[in-house]
């Protein structure tokens, strides 16, 4: 379980490494921790996947879980989780998107994302939970508690690290 509380404000996470993006942890006295949060800040644009992994693991069956708070993007709010992940252009994604109201699971493999499954997902505007289960092939995904995706693929059949994702501006 990572709390960023004791992490340095301005700096990426203890253990973390920011493969695609700007991720530094900044205050947010929303945080259901209290009070640090890791956030994405830079504002690319168009495909491109900001992607934080953390070092030193390898997972190949888990569970795993995220709170996420959409707070900004004019072209996308998409964000969640990373798991399998051999790198930045070979790993699994949930994700929640608030601006098209939706949940889905992709892989993206050779830097080309597909999509594995969705579901139309309309919540207010504050701290969700995301969580994936895979054990072999299959995939299970949560939003707020609720089965909300099921699929099965075997791209990635080795353990990987695991991570954070957000797409272009979220």
């Amino acid at each position: 379980m990572w709390s960023f509380d004791s992490d340095k404000a301005g700096a990426i996470a203890a253990g973390f490494t920011s493969e695609l993006g700007e991720w530094k942890v900044v205050a947010d006295e929303t945080a259901p921790s209290r009070s640090n949060v890791l956030a994405q800040l830079a504002k690319n644009s168009g495909s491109t996947y900001n992607l934080t992994l953390v070092g030193g693991v390898a997972y190949k069956d888990l569970r795993l879980s995220v709170m996420m708070k959409a707070v900004a993007g004019s072209e996308d709010q998409g964000g969640g989780l990373v798991w399998r992940a051999k790198d930045a252009k070979n790993y699994y994604i949930c994700r929640y998107n608030p601006l098209e109201d939706n949940f889905r699971v992709y892989k993206v493999a050779n830097g080309q994302r597909s999509q594995l499954d969705s579901v139309d997902v309309k919540a207010p505007a504050a701290w969700h939970t995301l969580e994936v289960e895979m054990v072999g092939s299959h995939i299970e995904c949560s939003f707020d508690g609720k089965k909300s995706l099921d699929v099965k693929d075997s791209t990635f059949q080795d353990g990987g690290k695991i991570g954070l994702w957000t797409k272009s501006d979220a």
